[in-house]
């Protein structure tokens, strides 16, 4: 069998609210270095180069997002970051490259991939992804990348395994939403269950034939655009019909629908992996992804020079500034310039709220 063409499809359009107030519309979570000196769609990009050529990917973004991501990603093909005129969840946005790859070729595999997640053990990560390649290539398949789970978290979806298909991969017999503690717990004391790392993979036709039975409305305008693909009229087209496409997730519009015919039947696959991954979902990830890498730290601080006495920890983030922290515990400071963010690790979380009131307020300077 011929090595499938390989297609990564990064999907780049969020507003990474939970990381205000460096995270903006205009400059958003993946463009920051919150893991390296590079950014987080920068490091996507670079582990996944080593297993295709530059002009294979596509970024999906937004009309805000899309000229910093070009100047940070300048050996990807500029017409293939394509900017959405509106979101419309990630089965419209992976279903746009789709079609546009089925009219060159049906049998190219594509690979969903969030831009803002971090992957410690990148040579186990691309060996995981060829296996799960080999599977999407191989008939009407669907992948699956699924996290061994480290703890009983309530923040991610999960996915419940069947028998075994081949080595360690698995069939999947159903998708579980993000769970409460208990259930959480009872997942993972089962052993067959796995956190959904919203990365994906299937071949063009199998995606579209997906969206034909699941989201025919969607399919519909998702074909007449991939149509006018290298025209002139391509923009004219995307804004027109795209925000005609139902605002639906993969997880919802896709992979529960055919996950009801049965583990035997869905042709649902998870490909179980350890490569120390974290979405780095909010300012508490961050900073226990942070204190992971250093053992010794009590606090992590970003500044120009600090004096901390009966302090540990905290998460202050103020570059260019002397920080003093003298007697607190467990709080998160960020220090963006124009905005302070003032919070505890356990209520981090929270910080959307922030945002929901910006623009609540109109407040465009700050959002």
């Amino acid at each position: 069998m011929a090595k499938p063409e390989f297609f990564p499809v990064i999907l780049a359009g969020g507003r990474g609210t939970r990381f205000w107030p460096l995270s903006r519309k205009a400059f958003a979570k993946q463009l920051l270095p919150l893991n390296s000196s590079q950014s987080m769609i920068q490091e996507t990009a670079a582990r996944l180069l080593p297993l295709t050529a530059a002009e294979n990917f596509w970024i999906i973004t937004n009309e805000y997002l899309r000229p910093p991501i070009m100047r940070q990603l300048k050996q990807l093909p500029r017409k293939q970051i394509v900017a959405e005129p509106m979101g419309r969840n990630t089965a419209p946005a992976i279903g746009l490259a789709a079609f546009i790859l089925h009219r060159r070729n049906p049998k190219a595999v594509l690979g969903l991939f969030p831009s803002d997640q971090v992957i410690a053990r990148e040579k186990q990560f691309r060996k995981d992804l060829q296996t799960g390649i080999k599977i999407a290539a191989a008939g009407d398949n669907i992948v699956v990348m699924g996290v061994n789970p480290t703890r009983a978290e309530t923040g991610y979806g999960y996915i419940e395994t069947g028998a075994a298909y081949a080595g360690s991969v698995m069939r999947v017999r159903r998708f579980c939403e993000k769970p409460k503690e208990e259930v959480a717990k009872e997942f993972v004391k089962a052993g067959n269950f796995y956190w959904n790392s919203g990365m994906f993979l299937w071949s063009a036709e199998t995606l579209v034939k997906a969206l034909r039975t699941n989201l025919p409305n969607t399919a519909a305008q998702l074909e007449k655009i991939a149509a006018a693909w290298g025209t002139q009229k391509f923009e004219a087209t995307l804004r027109k019909l795209y925000p005609l496409c139902d605002d639906k997730s993969v997880d919802y519009g896709i992979l529960e629908p055919r996950s009801k015919a049965g583990e035997e039947g869905s042709n649902i696959f998870c490909v179980p992996a350890e490569w120390g991954w974290n979405d780095l979902g909010s300012w508490a990830a961050h900073f226990e992804h942070r204190m992971a890498q250093d053992k010794k730290k009590q606090n992590v601080i970003a500044a120009d020079g600090e004096f901390i006495v009966e302090a540990k920890g905290n998460y202050i983030h103020a570059p260019g500034k002397f920080v003093a922290a003298i007697g607190v515990e467990n709080l998160v400071v960020v220090d963006s310039g124009d905005a302070l963010l003032i919070t505890t690790i356990q209520r981090s979380q929270e910080v959307g709220r922030v945002v929901k009131f910006l623009d609540a307020q109109k407040n465009s300077k700050l959002v």
